[in-house]
């Protein structure tokens, strides 16, 4: 089992202050989780500005391993991730490139986008997504491969539940890029996703295991 942790940030004054000072000791719990191979991505999420809404986690294992990340976690034990949000989570086993190694460089500014796409709850809504499967599958096969799609995956309603929407984190560098991309899945024009946001991030190197496919 995989979880997705949707941590948010508070949008008070103090918000950017608790982040930075507790940005060293998170960046030194992810880089360890990740060499463990229980971190399997983690990513900032900002706004279109570049501002910092919360985080992107993704951990393998089960409930138990998603709240030992937790109780381990500056941001949310120090008060920066005000909400928390966990999804069971199935990552898409697709052809991924191979991303950054650590002792690379760390990137300068924005390198990617994170979409987060929900289905909408109408009792047709897991017939619109099964339908378009097979389509979307057959677009995102080569663009992983490419590295235009650089990870992505269905959020389940419970483990081993049915899919409730998607994550997706791809090479897109602007809002605009990143939505004409979605305007031909087949997700959208199937009418599967009816909530969708996209942000900023930035991917930088850590000792991350390959993921599968």
């Amino acid at each position: 089992m995989t979880y997705a942790i949707l941590g948010w940030d508070g949008d008070d004054e103090g918000a950017p202050a608790r982040r930075a000072a507790a940005r060293d000791r998170h960046v030194a719990h992810i880089t360890a989780e990740a060499a463990a191979g229980r971190l399997l991505l983690g990513l900032p999420l900002h706004d279109e500005a570049g501002r910092s809404l919360g985080s992107l986690m993704v951990v393998a294992g089960d409930a138990a391993a998603r709240d030992a990340y937790l109780a381990g976690e500056p941001f949310a034990n120090s008060d920066v991730w005000r909400k928390v949000e966990s999804h069971p989570f199935r990552i898409a086993p697709l052809p991924y490139q191979p991303w950054p190694a650590p002792g690379q460089p760390p990137p300068n500014g924005r390198t990617h986008s994170i979409i987060i796409a929900w289905d909408d709850t109408d009792a047709e809504a897991p017939e619109r997504r099964l339908a378009a499967r097979p389509a979307h599958f057959e677009r995102v096969q080569p663009m992983a491969a490419s590295g235009t799609l650089l990870f992505g995956g269905a959020i389940l309603d419970s483990e081993d539940g049915r899919m409730v929407g998607s994550i997706a984190v791809t090479r897109h560098v602007t809002h605009e890029a990143a939505r004409n991309w979605l305007e031909g899945d087949p997700y959208v024009t199937g009418d599967v996703w009816r909530d969708i946001a996209v942000h900023a991030t930035t991917l930088r190197p850590l000792p991350y295991a390959r993921l599968p496919g």
